[in-house]
């Protein structure tokens, strides 16, 4: 792993990534970190990011853990303003912090479970760009979001109406704010995994009512086209790093596929 010298593609540069401490969001932690980044891991509990941040350390690069609830604006508004104060400037800001939430039929989902995805996915990410952009206005700077093909490109996950509606938001938000931001040198971009080998079933909760809508879909025979089966983490943590990065210094308001054709196959 890279030091935080100035070497590497974003050597130097300082980013916040939510919901750090698995997943998409330690994968990129760790990629950002070897290309020199200096990172702020932010979770909804500190000592989900220990570990992650015990090995970008013990790899020579800078990290340190900010706890912080990313639907509450007090949380997310001091984790930004912690990690630009300690190294005094923001360059990048990974959204990517979210859950699945309740799996349930409309008429049977209650308000609270719907309100509780819709905070913590897109509430949070509104919450989490706003506070960063007086800092990136500074320097210009990259924000990636976190959306999916669930609300993009597939519809056929029964039960799963507020997670889409939040990826969905999510997508719109972001070509929103690329086009706003794009005076201060601020690149938005998002990315839309398709399935990945993460954690994100802890926060999945189906319940009975699911068999009551479900609809049999057929597939061809297989998993997923390209590697017939799961994306890694790795792999979007390198989709993150390149638009963190110069490299994708033209793109902007952009929804960014990374599921192996998968929704092509399930679109």
């Amino acid at each position: 792993m890279t030091k935080s010298n100035g070497k590497g593609i974003v050597g130097g540069k300082v980013a916040v990534i939510t919901g750090a401490g698995s997943g998409i969001g330690r994968a990129a932690a760790l990629r950002l970190a070897e290309e020199g980044a200096r990172i702020a891991l932010v979770d909804v509990k500190e000592e989900r990011v220990a570990d992650v941040k015990k090995r970008i350390a013990e790899a020579g690069g800078e990290a340190i853990a900010i706890e912080a609830d990313i639907s509450k604006p007090a949380d997310i508004e001091s984790a930004i303003q912690e990690a630009a104060g300690h190294w005094d400037r923001l360059d990048i800001v990974f959204a990517n912090a979210g859950i699945n939430g309740t799996l349930a039929p409309i008429e049977t989902m209650t308000p609270e479970d719907w309100s509780a995805t819709l905070d913590i996915n897109l509430k949070g990410t509104f919450l989490t760009v706003k506070y960063a952009v007086p800092y990136l206005k500074k320097n210009g700077g990259s924000i990636v979001i976190t959306s999916s093909i669930n609300g993009n490109r597939v519809f056929s996950n029964f039960g799963m109406s507020a997670y889409s509606t939040s990826k969905a938001g999510q997508v719109a938000f972001m070509q929103m704010a690329a086009l706003e931001l794009a005076r201060y040198g601020i690149r938005v971009n998002a990315i839309c995994p398709g399935a990945i080998k993460t954690h994100i079933g802890q926060n999945t909760h189906p319940t009975p009512e699911l068999d009551e809508i479900q609809i049999p879909v057929e597939f061809p025979e297989g998993n997923q086209p390209l590697e017939n089966g799961p994306g890694r983490a790795s792999q979007v943590g390198d989709l993150v790093l390149f638009l963190a990065s110069d490299s994708s210094s033209h793109i902007t308001g952009t929804p960014i596929f990374i599921d192996g054709a998968e929704s092509l196959l399930r679109g």
